[in-house]
């Protein structure tokens, strides 16, 4: 019969398997962020994370190193993460460190806007208060007039009528006040959501705005061709010349793309990958269109900014696949994922289409 430590060391292997197994399925290069994200993912299989995970690779689209930024927070860690490549990792030992959520501009937003309603509702109980005194004011002033016998009544009148316009200048001073700092307030918040569906380096929509884009797309029953694009060998770029010049050919490359495809929603899906979604066009002219973009970024021949020394060619492949009616979004970029594999496979630089 096996020990206790025999059943926990079986354990431990089948988990580390795993891990390895996670990794090199989705491409992942062995950093201490995603080898922590693997682990979380596979401890807790019925967990929110794990389900979150199953969901985003529904159809058997892989993760790429922003997802896991974006499920899992930012490491508090020394490390930084390295950039995937063409070539699948294998597993090292597990790592020791904390994940927090950078979520610190939403929640001042948040707490602001909290404050705001709460501004907006000590000004509303103010003037509600001034309204009712108001009223026995002017209540107390008609009673005065109708019995006064002289003039002093009107006296009266005309200081509370003095002191009420002094009221009401203030209650409007402290609306304006708290308009502005709403108008503020409603344009941080809208820059904020715009942040949130657009990726930092490139510009381009992210991920979630892609996915939203397609959605309304599929509800509007339109014609949609998607492709997903991997940077040939990028992460050689990165090991020969560093993540300043890495960053510099993603930003080249999505501008290549945008200026290819302008009519069409091009997206940084994650790490080295973009995803186009024509709309309106046959299968045979988006294949056309999109290369147009592969040949225009082949064609380009880098130099390093600091030396001027020639970087070479910067190539992608891509899966272009036509969607059917009863694809989801998962079944859709599966498709498209298995034909980059085979652009890969092929040689590079190329496209693979399913028409």
């Amino acid at each position: 019969m096996a020990s206790a430590v025999e059943n926990s060391s079986k354990a431990s292997d089948r988990l580390y398997a795993a891990i390895g197994e996670f990794l090199a399925r989705h491409r992942l290069s062995v950093d201490p962020v995603h080898y922590a994200f693997a682990h979380k993912v596979l401890s807790d299989p019925r967990g929110p994370l794990a389900a979150t995970v199953a969901r985003i690779t529904d159809g058997g689209v892989r993760l790429s190193s922003r997802d896991i930024e974006e499920l899992g927070g930012r490491a508090v860690m020394g490390t930084p993460a390295t950039a995937a490549g063409d070539s699948a990792p294998t597993p090292s030992s597990p790592p020791q460190l904390t994940v927090v959520a950078d979520n610190t501009k939403a929640q001042s937003l948040v707490a602001r806007a909290q404050m705001q309603v709460e501004e907006f509702g000590d000004t509303v109980r103010a003037m509600h208060a001034d309204a009712r005194g108001f009223g026995q004011d002017l209540r107390a002033s008609r009673d005065a007039i109708r019995d006064a016998r002289d003039g002093s009544a009107i006296d009266e009148v005309v200081r509370m009528a003095s002191s009420m316009l002094d009221r009401v200048s203030s209650a409007e001073a402290r609306l304006q006040e708290a308009t502005n700092e709403a108008d503020r307030l409603r344009h941080e918040l809208e820059q904020a959501r715009d942040d949130a569906r657009r990726d930092p380096l490139t510009g381009l929509p992210n991920r979630r705005a892609f996915e939203d884009a397609y959605a309304a797309a599929a509800a509007n029953e339109e014609n949609i061709c998607v492709a997903i694009c991997d940077v040939d060998k990028f992460k050689s770029v990165n090991d020969r010349f560093g993540h300043a010049v890495g960053d510099r050919v993603l930003k080249a490359i999505a501008e290549a793309l945008r200026a290819g495809c302008n009519e069409h929603v091009v997206a940084r899906y994650g790490g080295e990958e973009f995803v186009v979604m024509f709309t309106g066009l046959s299968p045979a002219d988006a294949l056309s269109t999109l290369e147009g973009a592969r040949a225009a970024v082949a064609a380009k021949r880098y130099r390093l900014r600091e030396t001027d020394a020639p970087l070479g060619a910067v190539t992608f492949s891509a899966g272009l696949t036509l969607v059917a009616p009863e694809d989801t979004i998962g079944s859709a970029m599966g498709r498209a994922d298995r034909l980059l594999y085979a652009a890969k496979e092929d040689g590079r630089n190329c496209i693979q289409s399913d028409q």
